[in-house]
């Protein structure tokens, strides 16, 4: 069950039996020479559908655009501020709260966006206990990166070891195939790639990272992999989401 999909009568019976809602969260940035930049959000879109349909959760709008400041040296990369990401998260979470929502489990597809959504929440928190929203303060939030969950981690590395990396990595490639096909991208990759630099700015990170990869080889996925990854990846946050469910 998909929010935009949905009437507000249908949200109105819906919190009668859940007050959960999945939120995928991603990224509009560069992943290299062959990764879609919209990468971030596609796996993280396409995975909250599944726990959606294997929960019965309804599922949010997908936040295309995170941090990703970093990233802006290259063509076509978007960034909100994390300043600017904060309070979009603060005010989507009061809204919803305003309707009966009190668990918030977002599925993150962008490892630059954590550290805000962390401070996100709190800010939600304070915001919540300032507005004397009705059980406001019984609201949780909770961000599941769909790359770390064990499984998907140990198939990841099993399939690509350190050509893994972590940035524009085979295995988030293998899952935008699954899901486009049609949108595969073949390119001359350098066997010698960039790793370990620390993140800066989006000047010193184009430098240190001139084709967008961080240790990767992505021209190792394959559509097949993206289906085995996403079918981990689903299965593992399924269990988690009902978990959070569950938590008083």
């Amino acid at each position: 069950m998909q929010l935009h999909l949905s009437t507000w009568p249908e949200v109105e019976a819906y919190l009668q039996t859940s007050q959960g809602i999945i939120l995928p969260i991603g990224s509009t940035e560069q992943h290299g020479p062959t990764g879609l930049i919209g990468t971030d959000a596609i796996c993280a879109e396409v995975i909250a559908k599944g726990v959606g349909e294997a929960t019965q959760a309804l599922v949010g709008p997908t936040i295309n655009v995170g941090m990703a400041l970093h990233h802006t040296a290259f063509p076509g990369s978007m960034s909100l501020r994390p300043s600017t990401l904060i309070l979009v998260i603060r005010d989507y979470l009061v809204s919803l709260t305003r309707s009966g929502f009190r668990k918030f489990f977002f599925i993150n597809g962008h490892g630059g966006n954590v550290a805000t959504l962390k401070a996100a929440f709190s800010e939600v928190y304070a915001t919540l206990a300032d507005l004397q929203i009705l059980e406001g303060d019984r609201v949780q939030c909770v961000v599941a990166n769909w790359y770390m969950c064990s499984e998907v981690y140990r198939k990841a590395k099993d399939l690509y070891g350190d050509k893994e990396g972590s940035h524009a990595t085979p295995s988030e490639v293998a899952v935008t195939q699954f899901v486009y096909p049609e949108a595969i991208k073949i390119a001359e990759l350098n066997p010698e790639v960039a790793k370990g630099h620390p993140i800066y700015g989006a000047a010193d990170f184009r430098r240190h990272y001139p084709d967008g990869r961080m240790g990767s080889d992505p021209s190792l996925a394959t559509p097949e992999h993206g289906k085995v990854l996403y079918d981990l990846a689903v299965s593992s946050l399924t269990q988690d989401y009902l978990q959070f469910l569950q938590k008083p």
